[in-house]
């Protein structure tokens, strides 16, 4: 197999970014069709209530409206909007295109369709809807009590598990036992582009849905399974993003955009306001968690026994597997004797709780690591030595999933972070007693590269072809979020095959023309669809040196790709070109290959984080002076693009500590106005963030590569507590730590 050498240093832009710099780069929301029609959705103003009566009359009447729907003329078909696949383990169908029962603010009650945005706007505010009102149930905890009122008619408890794994080389005895509680909040995605689809039926009786999705093949099959349609006739068209964090991977808006089109025989654009994307599409679930170990006298981890209790809002969605996925991360970080996780999932009236990056990894990371530091403290061990007792190391066998965390590097991580960080010397200086103080504060993350594990298979499908002028086409359902996707695979082809990286078309995913692929999530892209695209590359290239060996009548293997050429030992040469022209003189043949690719390993992916914090005593307010992250990258193919999601990362975990969080009232309304209430950190707040990337090359990613994008957000929140709690002698553990619970916290210190 041919091998390129890697110059992680080589930027691959992204094709678009000049489309996007001058405003040209068409999004879901400058789509148009003939025709086109506007929807607004009507929201439940009550997080819990029966409709009673939706009287159209009025409505139906305004000038340029088309139509107004609701349960009473739509299917009420009950479906889950975070399938992927039919049958789908873990799937819970409870959610319907417009409820009879509300049970959140923003659960959807009608839509109304006309000509106009405008006239669909102003005509689904003047919809009349009577609502008999039921109690609320904004706590988990309050929604699992004897004698609460179910949510849905089979109770309150979604989704239960108990999970127990042991490490043999972790010796047993009994040693120093310690508690936390922690908790962490509901999450807005806060991407910049609004949750928006657009959906066209035909005359022909085919609907094609035009979507910045994360998956068309999950959305098709939610869309033509719950309409009745055959999957031949439901076309799923990914069209560019502007931006997700896992917000967009479950199909929210295009069940009902696609049945609007059907209803109303004409295209039909559905966009939410910021306001609506708040309280109708999903957030990261508020979750509690109470953490217990046993360490021995020297710091290693005898036991870990967790229990979590997380709010999946008004249905279940992605809840189960979410509170699932937390407790599966811990034993790919620390070696633990014997590890215990218990977890219930409940409905509550609150907004629906969804995947967003790193899928559950940032919360039990923000638990566990917020944990270790009190374990530090009362053993009087520095916290990176205590993290260093215990850490995996390479080839180590996760007993959770019985697979190995392949060459984890997360050691490296922490020794590299720590100088380039200076932590022996910051940690050991007082953090002072004026205004403000001062503190450092650590944290390890880990994560997974793809959905492979023994009983559940992950791949990806490929066709590559080369041009008559030795240029390709890559044909695969690739789904970019932002991140890179396109140029990443792209370049792996373009190395491969050792061709300017513009002589590779790729674009993305499309139901129709475009082979299966599970979609963008799970931090698969690279290590899975990297992988797959390296492959079909590989087998492409020695079709190319079968090809050309006949023509030059010499061995294929030796031939030597550089330049787009095959060189043989004696100096001639053939271009790629050439050999496709002569191919296709001699025999009508093409130059095109299939390739499925198999994961055939699941590695652990790991960052450490340090993070310097200055508190204002007086006001509360905290501001982050300075994070160094260290990645094990595997191998870094775009440095500069692995550098920028790991700054995009650490901006979202900073705000997650300290300011990010969707309040709500006593009857469940979040707080009105987008980002005027909901506060997330800008620029002017990041501070210099260094980026140190271990390398390496020992799992099975193309050329060593691992995923970046959802690790690099998995500690940074614990990090920035963690200092916080350094610097003020503290132990806060309930996010994000507002100036309020700072200054109570402090305030408790004086007045114990």
């Amino acid at each position: 197999m041919h091998n390129p050498s890697i110059d992680g240093a080589r930027h691959v832009p992204a094709e678009d970014a000049p489309a996007k710099v001058c405003g040209e780069l068409r999004y879901a929301t400058d789509l148009t069709r003939p025709g086109l029609l506007h929807a607004c959705l009507v929201l439940s103003p009550h997080g819990h209530a029966d409709v009673l009566d939706i009287d159209a009359t009025e409505v139906l009447a305004l000038e340029g409206v088309v139509g107004v729907y609701s349960h009473a003329n739509a299917p009420d078909t009950p479906y889950c909007r975070y399938r992927i696949l039919p049958g789908q383990p873990g799937c819970i169908d409870d959610e319907a295109l417009f409820a009879r029962t509300v049970r959140c603010v923003g659960d959807r009650v009608a839509a109304v369709v006309a000509t106009t945005r405008h006239a669909a706007r102003t005509a689904a505010l003047r919809l009349p809807v009577r609502f008999r009102l039921k109690d609320v149930l904004l706590d988990a905890e309050a929604a699992l009590a004897d004698g609460a009122p179910p949510i849905h008619p089979g109770g309150n408890l979604v989704h239960e598990f108990a999970h127990a794994a042991t490490c043999d080389g972790v010796p047993a005895g009994t040693g120093i036992t310690m508690q936390s509680d922690v908790a962490t909040q509901m999450l807005h995605h806060a991407a910049l582009e609004p949750h928006t689809c657009l959906a066209d039926w035909d005359a022909a009786g085919r609907l094609t849905i035009w979507s910045p999705c994360q998956s068309v093949y999950g959305v098709r099959t939610v869309v033509a399974d719950l309409l009745q349609l055959p999957y031949s006739r439901v076309r799923v068209i990914k069209v560019p993003m502007g931006g997700s964090f896992g917000g967009k991977q479950e199909a929210i808006l295009e069940p009902i955009t696609a049945f609007l089109a059907m209803r109303s025989r004409r295209p039909v654009q559905l966009t939410l306001d910021r306001e609506q994307c708040v309280r109708a599409t999903m957030v990261r679930p508020a979750q509690r968690s109470h953490v217990r170990t046993v360490t021995s006298r020297d710091g290693r981890l005898l036991e870990l026994e967790v229990d979590t209790l997380l709010a999946a809002g008004g249905y279940a969605s992605s809840s189960p597997d979410y509170a699932e996925a937390m407790a599966k991360k811990v034993t790919r970080l620390y070696r633990i004797g014997r590890y215990r996780h218990a977890g219930r999932v409940a409905y509550t009236n609150t907004p629906v709780a969804g995947g967003m990056r790193g899928w559950g990894a940032p919360d039990i990371a923000t638990c566990v690591e917020i944990h270790l530091d009190r374990v530090a403290r009362v053993h009087a061990i520095n916290p990176l030595e205590l993290r260093r007792r215990n850490l995996v190391a390479a080839l180590d066998v996760d007993p959770m999933s019985g697979m190995s965390v392949g060459d984890a590097r997360v050691g490296d991580c922490l020794e590299r972070g720590a100088q380039a960080f200076g932590w022996a010397n910051r940690f050991a200086t007082e953090p002072g007693s004026g205004r403000y103080r001062r503190g450092v504060g650590l944290a390890c993350g880990a994560h997974k590269n793809g959905m492979y594990r023994p009983d559940s298979p992950d791949s990806s499908s490929m066709t590559l072809k080369m041009n008559e002028d030795g240029s390709l086409d890559l044909n695969a359902t690739i789904h970019e979020v932002g991140a890179g996707s396109l140029p990443t695979l792209r370049g792996i082809v373009a190395r491969v095959l050792d061709v300017p990286v513009g002589h590779v078309s790729a674009g993305e995913a499309d139901s129709e023309t475009s082979p299966f692929d599970f979609g963008c999530f799970g931090s698969r892209m690279t290590y899975v669809c990297g992988a797959a695209a390296h492959a079909v590359a590989n087998e492409l290239l020695g079709l190319l040196r079968r090809r050309a060996a006949a023509l030059l009548g010499a061995e294929p293997s030796t031939l030597v790709p550089r330049n787009g050429h095959l060189h043989a030992p004696d100096g001639r040469a053939l271009s790629y070109g050439e050999v496709v022209v002569r191919s296709r003189m001699a025999d009508g043949s093409d130059l095109i290959v299939t390739h499925t690719y198999r994961a055939r390993s699941n590695p652990g992916s790991y960052s450490v984080q340090f993070a310097g914090v200055e508190v204002d005593t007086l006001t509360g307010l905290v501001r982050v002076t300075d994070m160094v992250c260290t990645v094990d990258i595997g191998r870094a193919l775009d440095r500069t693009r692995v550098e920028g999601q790991c700054r995009g990362a650490i901006q979202a975990g900073i705000g997650s500590a300290l300011c990010e969080e969707v309040r709500l009232d006593e009857a469940g309304r979040p707080a009105s106005g987008g980002f005027r209430s909901y506060h997330i950190v800008n620029a002017a707040d990041m501070p210099p963030v260094t980026v140190v990337l271990v390398e390496h090359e020992g799992d099975d990613g193309p050329f060593g590569a691992k995923s970046v994008g959802e690790i690099a957000a998995v500690p940074t929140t614990a990090a920035v507590v963690n200092a916080v709690n350094h610097a003020l002698g503290t132990s806060l553990s309930t996010l994000p730590l507002t100036p309020e619970r700072i200054l109570e916290a402090l305030d408790a210190e004086h007045h114990p």
